[in-house]
């Protein structure tokens, strides 16, 4: 998957070039619209990451280009939260619009959703025989389809979407304190963990290995 960064902050586009890099997209930058728009028209594009405040012009120019000549997806990131400002850049088209400062596995994942909803992305999380269905919201181990809680699936997902990767307790608190609309104590978070190991059929810690002291992650 190819991805344009329009963004004219040096660091920022240092930042999430690194990232982007590692979670395994080809990263194509520009720093203003002339630039992006001469990439724009010698490459093919998967997505496109688009600030709004430009050196030489708008960003929301340049979405209304890119989806008057075709269908690339595109995510403003952007520090301009006036709602003013989402509703127009969501009116031109822009599937997606996050804020800065943003919080990387966010955006990531907000990445992976414009692509599948634009049939460029898989849609399924693999770890040994269990089958997570990112489209569907299911799990299956097997044939056999596994029954989760919105916060058991949050969790879940988050983790085979980095196998390998450590999840301290705090972060995943952190990330899906809400997920139910409820707030997720650090007891509340030991019962679901053990639960979705029960319905997973782990009670060895086998797919989802316990880091003592320290917080969960999926064996890659």
């Amino acid at each position: 998957m190819k991805i344009l960064l329009v963004e004219d902050n040096e660091a920022i586009v240092m930042g999430l070039e690194y990232l982007l890099t590692q979670e395994g997209y080809q990263v194509l930058t520009a720093a203003n619209v002339m630039r992006a728009e001469s990439i724009i028209n010698h490459e093919t594009c998967d997505l496109v990451l688009l600030d709004i405040a430009l050196p030489d012009g708008s960003g929301f120019d340049l979405c209304a280009k890119i989806k008057q000549t075709g269908r690339t997806p595109v995510i403003f990131l952007t520090a301009k939260e006036e709602e003013s400002d989402v509703v127009k850049g969501l009116d031109i088209g822009a599937d997606d619009y996050v804020i800065k400062p943003f919080r990387n596995r966010e955006l990531i994942s907000r990445i992976k959703g414009v692509l599948r909803r634009n049939g460029k992305g898989n849609t399924e999380l693999y770890c040994k025989d269990i089958v997570l269905d990112t489209q569907n919201c299911s799990v299956r181990r097997g044939d056999v389809t596994v029954v989760l809680t919105k916060l058991e699936y949050k969790i879940l997902y988050n983790m085979m979407s980095y196998p390998g990767r450590l999840f301290t307790r705090n972060e995943i608190l952190a990330d899906v304190w809400d997920v139910s609309g409820n707030f997720v104590n650090d007891n509340t978070l030991s019962v679901t963990i053990k639960r979705l190991r029960e319905k997973l059929g782990d009670s060895e810690g086998n797919i989802i290995q316990t880091v003592r002291g320290m917080g969960y992650r999926i064996r890659g």
